[in-house]
């Protein structure tokens, strides 16, 4: 009989015990009031407690509002309101199904990890192939986040609010927990599905948001080399996207506008989402 390393035992009861008594809790982000009867239904058969930030005025006793300037601001926001005693908190837009959740957690065995961002698949328009190209991307390296779905602990989060004005609030809180060297993960086992760019002239304008967002992000923050090289070189590269024809024109498109937007002085954290029309 091989006994096993004592160690790696004590390792993983320790990890196993921590995931099994932490406490979560959903931060719900909303422009407005579509889709908040869904997302109730949807977060009471989880059975976790949350808090919706809303745009608009609801009488639901967890929904708050909060005039819309930007997703950033609803985070700080949000998170003034959640209990001390939280260990993760899950980030979550609206709009989104959730599928899977326990697999996102699952990573939390893990002391060492700090945030975990999930896939996103939407139903369709142009944005489903680029995911396959950026999640190609991000099982390499972490170059962006989706915050559809984010979990990140407490203690961690605190550390780098409040969040400065940024389009791309998401891949900014990223980029501030790699810049602590803290872990995090993209989880592919959890996903959320949602509706996103319908067309191509769509997908255009959602790039350039994102973008520079995600530039912003880079000026408030010092993420690992590797990504600070690939948004380095980001607009060069862009070309290549040509090859995917009609929709990757768009792309290339999008992200030279958001470089340029960036470059121009744009550091507003709020948006119009004109894309989804």
């Amino acid at each position: 009989m091989i006994l096993e390393n004592p160690l790696s035992v004590f390792r993983h009861l320790r990890d196993n015990l921590c995931c099994e008594i932490l406490k979560v809790f959903l931060l719900v982000l909303a422009r407005d009031n579509r889709f908040i009867k869904e997302k109730i239904a949807e977060l009471a058969k989880l059975n976790l407690p949350f808090l919706i930030v809303c745009g608009e005025i609801s009488n639901h006793p967890n929904v708050v509002y909060r005039k819309p300037i930007g997703k950033y601001d609803a985070i700080n926001y949000g998170l003034k309101l959640i209990p001390n005693a939280v260990d993760i908190v899950a980030l979550n837009d609206v709009d989104t199904k959730i599928w899977n959740f326990p697999a996102a957690l699952e990573h939390f065995k893990s002391i060492e990890t700090a945030l975990v961002f999930t896939g996103t698949k939407v139903t369709k328009g142009p944005q489903r192939q680029f995911y396959n190209l950026e999640d190609a991307i991000r099982r390499r390296v972490l170059i962006a986040a989706d915050g559809e779905l984010m979990l990140i602990r407490k203690k961690v989060l605190d550390r780098i609010l409040p969040l400065k004005p940024c389009k791309a609030e998401d891949t900014y809180i990223l980029f501030s927990v790699l810049e602590r060297r803290y872990h995090a993960v993209f989880c592919e086992e959890c996903y959320v599905e949602t509706e996103r760019t319908k067309t191509c002239k769509g997908e255009e304008e959602y790039k350039k948001k994102v973008v520079t967002g995600i530039y912003q992000a880079l000026s408030y923050t010092r993420p690992p080399s590797p990504v600070r090289a690939f948004y380095i070189f980001l607009p060069l590269m862009s070309a290549l996207l040509l090859i995917s024809g009609k929709s990757g024109y768009y792309w290339m498109k999008g992200i030279l506008l958001g470089f340029l937007n960036y470059l121009r002085g744009d550091r507003r954290g709020y948006w119009k989402n004109t894309y989804m029309e």
